[in-house]
């Protein structure tokens, strides 16, 4: 069944406002919430909004931060996020890292004491709305285990970078640095299909397509999936993104970092302090005129746009054309929610009193 965005935005942003937070806090976590549903990333959108309300009952979301910088110097900072909402603290970081690098040429942004931040792309996009190139990576619950090892210790780790061109739509990587987000597995369960092989091992460290594998105990696998397949390449992004989200800004690391479920409880012993994200923006001018830097991303779009393909492919994609593709189609036709997201949607609105419309 497909749902009117302007409904679901609607309903969302009167949960987030039912569990505290102020209105435009609330409606901030929402844009960010609902541009995962638009962009097709369905295992960040609101099928994740029962899991914030959770953490919230758990008194582990503080709908009311104090968001501040706690150290910084005229092009980066640490923020520290009061234990808020990523879905509010991470904007907030982004405009920060903008701003320096309106007066510095780049601005660098740390994160500490935050939550899960929805999808890396959105926040990297506000970047070049600006004219800059925007770059966003958040540590995630420890769910992956590096290469030749059976326990967890990294989080899914995604890494986004946009970049603005002139005539054509800017170039919009967002990717996880395993070979599949858990949100995935998570629509595979509520499907109840199995996972391609590559995605998951069990929890003796043996290749398995079970999509319940992880919570059985098992891991995810970093990008690539084992090591003839390159996996200890993504197993060094995931490691970056968590060094620099965490390690940098006094956030919890490794698997230390807090879970997104409810149900289990964080290290009782942490090595920092929540969650860890990190921004960047640059400047286009800093390095060369804007104009003529996005005239160039045109050729460079256009020619590999132009690229032989192999049998059975049509054309060659541009990171970003899926999504922006899915944006525009779901704008005018609704957003689709698998029966299960409906159903725990219903049940939250008759929790709060907020009734959910399609």
């Amino acid at each position: 069944m497909n749902f009117d965005f302007k409904s679901l935005f609607a309903f969302t942003k009167e949960i987030f406002i039912k569990i505290g937070c102020p209105e435009a806090d609330a409606q901030s976590a929402t844009e960010v919430l609902l541009s995962a549903d638009l962009r097709g990333v369905d295992s960040h959108g609101v099928a994740r909004l029962s899991g914030y309300v959770r953490l919230w009952e758990a008194g582990r979301i503080n709908p009311t931060p104090k968001i501040r910088i706690v150290h910084e110097t005229p092009s980066t900072a640490v923020v520290d996020g009061d234990g808020g909402l990523g879905l509010v603290v991470a904007p907030v970081a982004m405009k920060i890292a903008i701003e320096k690098a309106k007066n510095a040429g780049t601005g660098w942004v740390s994160v500490k004491n935050s939550n899960h931040y929805g999808i890396a792309g959105h926040h990297a996009l506000q970047a070049v709305k600006e004219d800059m190139i925007g770059m966003s990576m958040t540590n995630a619950s420890p769910l992956v285990s590096p290469t030749f090892s059976k326990e967890r210790l990294l989080g899914t780790n995604p890494i986004s970078v946009a970049i603005p061109a002139g005539k054509e739509p800017p170039f919009v990587a967002d990717m996880a640095t395993t070979t599949a987000a858990n949100g995935k597995l998570e629509i595979l369960q509520r499907k109840q299909e199995n996972a391609p092989s590559g995605w998951v091992q069990d929890k003796e460290g043996n290749p398995t397509t079970n999509a319940f594998g992880v919570k059985e105990g098992g891991a995810l696998l970093p990008l690539g999936g084992d090591r003839e397949h390159g996996s200890h390449k993504g197993y060094a992004l995931g490691a970056i993104v968590d060094i620099f989200s965490a390690v940098l800004s006094g956030a919890n690391y490794g698997p230390w970092v807090p879970p997104f479920v409810a149900f289990l409880e964080p290290d009782p012993n942490p090595v920092g302090e929540g969650i860890g994200h990190f921004f960047g923006a640059m400047r286009v001018d800093a390095f060369r005129p804007a104009d003529e830097f996005k005239n160039h991303m045109d050729t460079w779009i256009s020619r590999f746009r132009e690229a032989k393909t192999t049998p059975g492919h049509d054309k060659v994609l541009i990171p970003g054309d899926p999504e922006r593709e899915l944006e525009k189609e779901r704008m005018e036709n609704g957003i689709p929610l698998l029966e299960p997201v409906q159903q725990d949607l219903t049940a939250l609105g008759e929790k709060f009193g907020v009734p959910l419309r399609s």
